[in-house]
């Protein structure tokens, strides 16, 4: 009898859409803890600078010499595209998934195109401001907002504002949702 119950609940539109909402609602989560614990520049989570916790120290790490910015950045690109590609693993199953809604489907579809034009978006602004001086540079869209680490020891007033406006240019967020940090 309770068999017979849970297989009608499973095999209805509310369970589909409970499935599927689910799935949205795990994906958002694991890309919102990825940004938090690894790309946060408040480091609000307390571990150190930039949350990238190592049980080593950089001598360590590197064979004798401490990391250099190339390593810092590469590392942070290729972390930023492996969440980014887990996410539209999951998102790409709810497109395909005979058991998802239409709505669901849709949903799935828009938030991939969206992960595409952030892609090019953060391609984008790391080009230009390479193109104005930058060493190395990262950028990171998240939502409605935008971290960029460049290569630099300090910036000046006149780069940070060069970089802003690259970044509006670029994405149309408004500079108070822009963090700019700068990695020596």
């Amino acid at each position: 009898m309770k068999n017979e119950k849970l297989q009608k609940f499973f095999k209805s539109k509310a369970a589909k859409s409970i499935a599927v909402a689910s799935c949205a609602l795990l994906v958002g989560l694991a890309v919102y803890l990825n940004y938090r614990w690894f790309y946060d520049p408040a480091a609000n989570l307390g571990f150190g600078d930039n949350n990238m916790d190592d049980n080593y120290s950089d001598s360590e790490a590197t064979g004798g010499e401490g990391e250099s910015a190339g390593d810092y950045f590469t590392s942070t690109a290729l972390d930023r595209q492996q969440a980014r590609d887990e996410a539209l693993d999951v998102l790409k199953l709810v497109t395909e998934s005979a058991d998802a809604t239409e709505e669901a489907k849709a949903e799935a579809s828009a938030k991939i195109s969206k992960i595409a034009v952030d892609i090019q978006n953060e391609a984008n602004i790391e080009t230009l401001v390479k193109a104005k001086g930058f060493e190395e540079c990262v950028a990171i869209i998240s939502d409605d907002s935008v971290s960029v680490i460049v290569s630099a020891d300090a910036l000046q007033a006149a780069e940070a504002a060069q970089i802003l406006s690259i970044v509006y240019e670029t994405t149309g967020i408004n500079p108070e949702k822009v963090s700019i940090i700068n990695k020596a």
